[in-house]
């Protein structure tokens, strides 16, 4: 399995990284980008199996880069990982087709939580 990572910070990219291997899911190799249009050349030239995206990022929202990734057809399980709780904001990602939202702080545990319905 193929996990692309897109957030601005190279520490948060590296936290999410650790937590991913604190999870019980093995096997899986990580991609990283550090912007919405690093993100979708990574997606088309990669073919990662699942996305975690931050909300805020410069140059491209990771809500944009998931509206750019569905109207190109790609249906890449997507996931973000964001300090934007709102109800709009999770509204809004699930109806742009997220799969689902993880708020910052998280645990091994929350992030398990939310991937063991999509990876299991």
């Amino acid at each position: 399995m193929k996990i692309l990572i897109v957030d601005d910070s190279k520490a948060m990219r590296m936290i999410v990284c650790r937590t991913l291997k604190q999870t019980d899911f093995s096997g899986f190799t990580v991609i990283e980008a550090e912007n919405g249009i690093e993100a979708l050349s990574k997606i088309a030239s990669e073919s990662p199996d699942l996305v975690l995206s931050d909300w805020n990022m410069p140059e491209m929202k990771g809500i944009d880069l998931l509206k750019r990734v569905r109207d190109s057809g790609n249906r890449v399980r997507f996931g973000f990982i964001t300090s934007e709780s709102s109800l709009e904001t999770k509204k809004l990602a699930h109806e742009s087709g997220a799969d689902f939202l993880v708020t910052k702080p998280f645990t091994p545990g929350s992030m398990q939580a939310a991937l063991d319905p999509i990876l299991a």
